[in-house]
This record gives C-alpha cells, structure tokens and sequence, in this order.
C-alpha cells in the first residue's frame, strides 16, 4: 500500500504521465526494432549482457518528459542511474526489458515504468510496443489496452501447483543452488516455459499463467510487474515470502494458494 497520501487529481495526473512516458518509449524502441543498423555492445566485464541504442535512446526520451512533467520526482533508471527529487516518488524506468529478444527481434521484451513511493511501487506500467499492448496497474487501475479493444486485468483464480503454469526467463534461472530450486516447482507444475522476459508477468496478470520465478533481478526489472500484478489480485514476494522490490529472487503468483505451494517447492 501507498505510504504517501496522493489526491484523486494527483492520481491522474500520475497516470497520464505513465502513459505519455509509455508512449515516448514506444516511438523510440519502434524506431529501432529488427532494424539491420541495430547499435548492440556489451555492459558486462564478464558474459554478454547487451545494450542498444534503443535502450539508451527510450531511457532519455522519458527522462527528457518526466524533467518537464514531474521535475520534482526523482527517477532511477536501468542506463543512466539515478536523479534525486523531492516528492516523495521515484520513477523506476527499464526502458527496455528483454534487451537479448529485442536484438533478436522477438516480441517478447517490454518497457517498463513505475512510479514508487518509500515503500514500494503504486502504478506499473507493462507496455509492449510491437504488439501494441499495454497493462497498467495501481492508483484505482487494472487494464489493459491493445488491438483487441480494453479489458480489465485479473490474475487466475487458485489451482494445485500440479494444475499451474510456471514462467521464467533463463532455463539456469541463477546459481546452481537457485536453479535447483526452481527445478523443484517446476517438477511439480504442469507445464514449464521460458524466455519471455517481462511479458511473462504481463500475462500472468492477465489471466493466462500462474507462476513467475526469477533470481538476480534489479529493482528496475521488477518494480512495474509488482504494481500491475498485485492491481490485478495476484502476489510478489520474494523466495522467503518478503518485499521483493528491491529485486533479487522473486516469485510472481496468480494466488495465494499456488503462492504457498511454490514457497514450500523451493524451500525444499
């Protein structure tokens, strides 16, 4: 819940500026995507982990807008950091989630944005430009837009952990200690996918899944999945049942009961 008290009007215009942010991000990864001229290198030391043009482009682009609509916000973002404030609220900005399927040209990636207050994220926006579709959570809202028209979000109602369908991104999921772990619920659970990024909290809020489990997440990854997924009466926690938006080990569920029956999986 919301440690800051917002009024009706600031609500709005919070999520009107979700929304254009959303927009703007949507311009910039468009302008990019499967595109041959596509800009890649690699941030990490170690391993690959890659960073587009795009990526730096959409962060700015919003950056540029919140320092217009909501210059006393501050922002922390996945490629340029963070910028202090003084309201109270943070702007958590991933501006594109699924770096690996954008420069392979799958629509699986995302951008994601947030609006935080002291204890955890209030609005969450799960935007996929390419299909065109938009889920956005929190302050009053569980919806989401596309060319199928507009529709509310609901997560599914409870099933068994045996009946349920479990999402994540990386088959090692982390260490071998973690992927064991969720090897241990994905043994029991119906059916086990992976490699859809933030897409997959965007569908297990929709409805269509029951399970998302991941390790090693930052803050930016996770922030706007937890507003948009508890909006649509589904659970973030982490593996231990706590906060997870600080990122780190983090299970999404659709319910409490395949909630509890995940935990107690990967507890062992």
């Amino acid at each position: 819940m919301p440690s800051l008290s917002l009024s009706d009007e600031e609500r709005r215009t919070l999520i009107d500026a979700a929304h254009r942010l959303a927009d703007v991000a949507r311009r910039e990864t468009l302008a990019h995507f499967r595109s041959a001229a596509l800009s890649v290198e690699s941030k990490g030391a170690s391993g690959f982990d890659p960073v587009t043009e795009a990526d730096r482009a959409a962060e700015l682009a919003m950056r540029a807008l919140l320092a217009e609509l909501r210059p006393d916000d501050a922002i922390f973002g996945e490629e340029f950091g963070r910028r202090d404030g003084t309201s109270g609220l943070t702007w958590v900005l991933d501006p594109i989630d699924g770096t690996r399927a954008y420069m392979s040209g799958t629509p699986t990636w995302g951008v994601l944005i947030a609006v935080s207050d002291p204890s955890g994220p209030v609005l969450g926006v799960i935007d996929q430009p390419y299909i065109g579709e938009r889920f956005i959570g929190g302050l009053g809202l569980a919806e989401l837009s596309g060319p199928a028209g507009q529709r509310a979000l609901r997560a599914r109602p409870p099933r068994p952990l045996s009946e349920a369908v479990l999402f994540t991104t990386f088959p090692e999921v982390g260490t071998p200690e973690e992927g064991a772990a969720f090897r241990r619920v994905a043994a029991e659970a119906r059916l086990t996918r992976y490699g859809m990024d933030c897409y997959a909290y965007a569908l297990l809020a929709a409805g269509q899944i029951d399970l998302v489990i991941e390790a090693g997440l930052s803050a930016y990854d996770i922030q706007a999945p937890i507003a948009v997924i508890e909006a649509a009466g589904g659970i973030v926690t982490d593996w231990q049942g706590g906060p997870a938006h600080a990122g780190g080990r983090v299970i999404a569920a659709a319910n409490a009961q395949v909630h509890a029956e995940a935990l107690r999986a990967l507890a062992g």
